[in-house]
């Protein structure tokens, strides 16, 4: 592993709508996961918990291919609520990959950018 890279979720606001939203990111840096915007920090914080908890469980993953024939994967608490959303990736094989990182990924540590 690059010693400059460690796996983690990175806590952000977007300057554009204020909203909160985090990414999970591999130990080489590339983000393999992001969340859609929350109202408030502790909203986003607990989005983080359940990917933890959830990240997992490779049943807690709906593999789907986007209009553009590209493959990308959304992960999903028990109670159908979606937590995040992959890139896309050119081949099933690398959506899956994606998967089974953040399943490996999912205990990092969290950076808040907004501190």
């Amino acid at each position: 592993m690059n010693p400059t890279h460690k796996k983690m979720y990175e806590l952000f606001q977007s300057e554009k709508n204020e909203k909160f939203h985090f990414r999970l990111k591999a130990g080489n840096g590339e983000i393999i996961l992001q969340s859609q915007g929350y109202q408030d920090k502790s909203a986003c914080l607990n989005g983080i918990a359940s990917v933890t908890t959830n990240g997992g469980d490779e049943s807690n993953f709906e593999k789907k291919e986007a209009a553009n024939g590209k493959f990308y994967f959304v992960l999903k608490a028990v109670n159908g609520q979606i937590i995040g959303q992959s890139q896309q990736y050119q081949a099933e094989s690398g959506r899956d990959n994606g998967i089974a990182s953040v399943g490996k990924n999912c205990g990092g540590d969290t950076k808040d950018l907004t501190a």
